[in-house]
C-alpha cells in the first residue's frame, strides 16, 4: 500500500480526500486555542472562563459522535461528511462575531459537532481498504487529518498577523476563524460531488435496526448501558463546570435543569437500546458464534481512546497557554523581524508555534501507530505497549517547568504526543473489524469516549494545574496498559486479505470479535 499511497486514483484518491476533509473539521474545531489569551485579553475573560471554553469546545462532539455514527450507517459517508462540512460555517462565524463569555461559550458548544467528523471517515476508509490494511489506511486518515489540529496552532496565528490591517494593526483573529468555516463549507460541496461511499459493485450495508447499537449478548446490552450513562455523565459534568464561580453560564436552576434533562437523555436512550435488542433480552433470539461479539471489547477500545485521543484533545487546547506562561519567550521574539515585534500576538505566535509540535507529529505517528498493528502480528500487544508509552511520556511530562531549556520540554512533549498519537492510530485499526455494517456505531461510541476524556482532563486541568493534568493522564494510560494486557482479545481476521466469507475482489462481510458469553 505504502508505495500507492500517494497516488491520486481509485481508493487512494478517496482517502486523500476524505483525510483531507477530516483535516479541514480539526482546522476549524481547534480554530480557537491558538487565541485563546488573546481573544481573553481583548473580550476581557477571567482564566476560569477561558478554560471552560476548551471544555465546550469538546461537550457536544460527545453525544454528536453518536448521532453522525447511526446517520453515517443509515445515509453513508458521503452525504454524512459534507453536510457537515458546511454546517462548521455557522460555528466558525459565530465564534468570530461573538462579543462576550456567553456568546462564546454558545459559538463553541455548536463547534463540538463539527469535531464529530472523525468517524465519518472511519467508515469510508474501512469501505475502500481491505482488513490487512485497515491499520496503516485508517493512522493515514486519522494521522493527516488530525494534523488540522496543527494547522490551526501554527497556520491561523500567521494568518492573523499578516492580516492584522483589517483589524488597525491588531491581531485579525476574527478574519481568521471565519476564514476556516467558510473552507470548510466550499469543500463540503466539493467532496459531495467528487466522491462515492463504496466502490462500483460493492453493496453499502446499513444495520438491521436503527436507533441503537444491536448487541449480541445480554452482558454486551448491560455494559453498552454502562458505557451511555459514562458519556451523560460527562455532560453533566460540563453543566456543573458552568455553574461554577467565576463562569456563572449557567444558574443553578438551570443546571439542575440540565441535569433533568440528560436524565431523561439516558432513559431515552436506554429505551431505544432495549427495543432494539428487545428479542434478544426476552430470549427469542440468539446469535450464533460466528455473530457474536463482545461489547466488553469494545468498552477496552473505550478506554484505550480516552487515554490516547482524550489526553490529546486537552493537551492540545492548553499547551499553547502552559508555553507561554510557564516559560520567557522575550528572548525569542527579540529574534523575529519587527513586524512581528509590533504585533499584539507576537509572544503568543511563538507559544502556539512551539506547542504546534504536539499535532505536528500526527503525520507520522498515527499512521505509524497503524502500520505497527499491521505489522506486528498482534493488534492486542500492540495497543498494550502503545498505551504504557503514553503513560511514561505523560509522567514525565509532568516534572516540565520554567527551569528547563525549551528544546528539552518540546522533546518530551513530542515523546507524549507520539505514543498518545500511535494509541489513536493502534485503536482505529481495531475498531472496524468489529462488526463492519455497525462501523458507525461503534467508532461514534468509541470516538465519544475519546471526548468523555477530553472533558474530563480539562476539567481537571480547570480545577488543578498543568502538572496534575500531566500525572492524571499518565497513571491513567498506565491502568489502560494493564487491563489491554490481561482483557483485550485478538480481532479474528485481523490480518486477512479481505473480510471473512467474501473473495478478495467483492470484500464485504465483517471480521468479527469471537465471544463466549
Amino acid at each position: 500500500m505504502l508505495k500507492n499511497l500517494f497516488s491520486f486514483s481509485d481508493r487512494y484518491r478517496i482517502l486523500h480526500q476524505t483525510w483531507f476533509a477530516f483535516f479541514l473539521t480539526f482546522v476549524c474545531w481547534f480554530n480557537f486555542a491558538p487565541f485563546a489569551t488573546t481573544i481573553g485579553r481583548e473580550l476581557h475573560l477571567a482564566p476560569e472562563q477561558i478554560k471552560t471554553l476548551g471544555i465546550c469546545n469538546l461537550a457536544l462532539t460527545i453525544p454528536a459522535r453518536l448521532i453522525i455514527g447511526m446517520l453515517l450507517d443509515r445515509f453513508g459517508p458521503r452525504i454524512t461528511y459534507s453536510i457537515l462540512l458546511m454546517f462548521a460555517v455557522i460555528p466558525c462565524l459565530a465564534t468570530a462575531l461573538a462579543q462576550d463569555f456567553n456568546q462564546l461559550a454558545i459559538s463553541r458548544l455548536l463547534m463540538g459537532i463539527v469535531g464529530s467528523g472523525f468517524v465519518v471517515g472511519i467508515r469510508m476508509v474501512a469501505e475502500w481498504f481491505q482488513p490487512k490494511e485497515m491499520g496503516i489506511a485508517q493512522g493515514i486518515y486519522g494521522g493527516w487529518g488530525n494534523f488540522g489540529a496543527f494547522g490551526a496552532e501554527f497556520a491561523l496565528p500567521m494568518i492573523a498577523v499578516f492580516t492584522s490591517f483589517f483589524a488597525g494593526g491588531a491581531s485579525n483573529w476574527r478574519f481568521a476563524i471565519a476564514f476556516t468555516g467558510i473552507i470548510a463549507a466550499i469543500y463540503g460541496v466539493i467532496y459531495y460531488n467528487s466522491v462515492q461511499d463504496t466502490p462500483t459493485g460493492k453493496v453499502y450495508k446499513k444495520p438491521k435496526k436503527n436507533g441503537s447499537l444491536e448487541v449480541t449478548s445480554v452482558k454486551s446490552f448491560w455494559a453498552m448501558i454502562v458505557s451511555n450513562f459514562g458519556l451523560i455523565f460527562a455532560l453533566g459534568l460540563l453543566a456543573w463546570r458552568l455553574e461554577q464561580k467565576n463562569i456563572h453560564f449557567l444558574t443553578l436552576s438551570q443546571m439542575y435543569l440540565t441535569w433533568l434533562l440528560l436524565a431523561g437523555l439516558f432513559i431515552y436512550q436506554s429505551y431505544k437500546a432495549w427495543e432494539v435488542n428487545r428479542e434478544l433480552l426476552i430470549g427469542k433470539k440468539t446469535y450464533a458464534a460466528s455473530e457474536r461479539f463482545q461489547f466488553g471489547q469494545v468498552a477496552l477500545l473505550e478506554f484505550t481512546y480516552i487515554i490516547s485521543f482524550g489526553s490529546e484533545l486537552a493537551v492540545v487546547s492548553m499547551l499553547p497557554a502552559f508555553f507561554e506562561k510557564t516559560f520567557v519567550l522575550e528572548p525569542v521574539v527579540s529574534m523575529l523581524p519587527e513586524f512581528f515585534e509590533k504585533t499584539i500576538v507576537s509572544e503568543h505566535v511563538i507559544a502556539g508555534m512551539i506547542a504546534a509540535t504536539y499535532p505536528f507529529l500526527n503525520l507520522i505517528s498515527r499512521p505509524s501507530g497503524g502500520l505497527i498493528s499491521d505489522k506486528f502480528g498482534s493488534r492486542k500487544w500492540t495497543m498494550t505497549i502503545i498505551s504504557a508509552g503514553i503513560g511514561v511520556g505523560y509522567l514525565m511530562a509532568h516534572f516540565i517547568n520554567s527551569n528547563w531549556p525549551i528544546p528539552l520540554a518540546i522533546a518530551v512533549t513530542m515523546f507524549a504526543a507520539y505514543f498518545a498519537q500511535a494509541g489513536c492510530g493502534a485503536t482505529y485499526s481495531i475498531v472496524p473489524l468489529i462488526k463492519k455494517e455497525a462501523t458507525g456505531q461503534i467508532a461514534g461510541n468509541v470516538g465519544a469516549y475519546g471526548n468523555f476524556g477530553g472533558v474530563v482532563y480539562l476539567t481537571i486541568f480547570s480545577l488543578t494545574d498543568a502538572p496534575t493534568l500531566f500525572s492524571t493522564m499518565g497513571l491513567a494510560a498506565l491502568v489502560c496498559a494493564f487491563m489491554c494486557a490481561f482483557f483485550l482479545k485478538e480481532p479474528k481476521g485481523s490480518f486477512a486479505a479481505a473480510y471473512e466469507g467474501e473473495l478478495p475482489e467483492t470484500a464485504t462481510k465483517t471480521p468479527i470479535f469471537l465471544a463466549e458469553e
